[in-house]
């Protein structure tokens, strides 16, 4: 087990995505993030159901540091409730998770 997640959430336009990914980045919140899209998603919201096109944003990040990229996310998310998740990397290659942990650790 490892000390990292990576973390999701999507956003409407490819522009949004870009911008969160490099505000995170830059402030060494993330390691570094991917872009994917456009993809079809299919969801419940407010009650209804409903399928939308979105890009998804994957980020790599310390458990220590993801309670400020949430924060960070969360203020700069177009959205007013986006979708946002961690799960654990569970295992990696040595060098990449050292990538990650000296990426958000800062200089």
């Amino acid at each position: 087990m490892t000390d990292y997640v990576q973390v999701s959430t999507a956003t409407r336009t490819r522009e949004q995505a870009v911008a969160l990914a490099a505000g995170a980045v830059q402030y060494r919140l993330a390691a570094g993030a991917q872009i994917i899209g456009p993809v079809t998603s299919v969801f419940w919201h407010l009650g209804e159901y409903g399928t939308g096109e979105e890009w998804q944003l994957l980020l790599k990040t310390s458990k220590v540091r993801y309670p400020e990229l949430e924060a960070h996310l969360l203020e700069h998310h177009p959205w007013d409730n986006p979708e946002l998740c961690a799960v654990p990397i569970v295992l990696g290659a040595e060098r990449s998770l050292q990538w990650i942990g000296d990426s958000v650790a800062g200089d």
